[in-house]
């Protein structure tokens, strides 16, 4: 498949090189990912998406095992390859996911995570439940809102609509697996 909107190549402009740094942590030596040199072909979409993307991923106060989980789930349900296949790749381990877990978020149907109560199933079933009618279900809600306060419930609902902005751009500019992401079929 070939991206609609191809992503910036090196050499970059000075500015360009600068905010493409933010999006990256500090010292990696991996090129910036493809979805952030799409996003630099529209400086201000970029600047505007930066800082609350680095907000839900390192400031939140989420636990990383949910953040994860969410983002993981929510790029499952929107068929977003891409995004799923770095958070695999570069957070789930580093978050307590296990590969069972993992494979989980891409495997199970809505309806499994209706038959368990743990937490982990739950926030599964949160981000499906927004997923498929933009809104969560009483019965769901009560359950979370027994193991988190308001303001993790809050960040809940935004990781989720985050990161169907970002599945929404990746798949709709078509942006092509990075080549050291895991895909739904390989698994980690």
């Amino acid at each position: 498949m070939t991206p609609r909107i191809a992503p910036l190549a090196p050499p970059y402009d000075p500015d360009v090189k600068a905010a493409l740094d933010k999006w990256m942590p500090p010292g990696t030596p991996l090129e910036p990912l493809k979805l952030f040199r799409t996003l630099a072909r529209h400086r201000l979409l970029s600047e505007r998406m930066r800082p609350l993307g680095s907000a839900l991923l390192g400031r939140g106060t989420l636990s990383a095992r949910t953040r994860e989980l969410l983002i993981l789930r929510t790029c499952v349900r929107c068929h977003s390859e891409y995004e799923w296949g770095v958070h695999a790749t570069a957070f789930a381990a580093a978050a307590g996911l296990d590969e069972s877990m993992v494979d989980a978020t891409v495997r199970r149907t809505p309806a499994d995570a209706a038959s368990r109560g743990d937490s982990d199933h739950l926030v599964l079933r949160f981000a499906d439940e927004l997923h498929d009618v933009a809104t969560v279900t009483e019965p769901t809600w009560i359950a979370l809102a027994a193991q988190f306060d308001d303001s993790a419930l809050l960040e809940m609902l935004a990781v989720v609509g985050f990161y169907h902005l970002v599945s929404f751009v990746a798949n709709g500019a078509r942006i092509e697996p990075e080549p050291w992401a895991a895909t739904f079929a390989s698994g980690r």
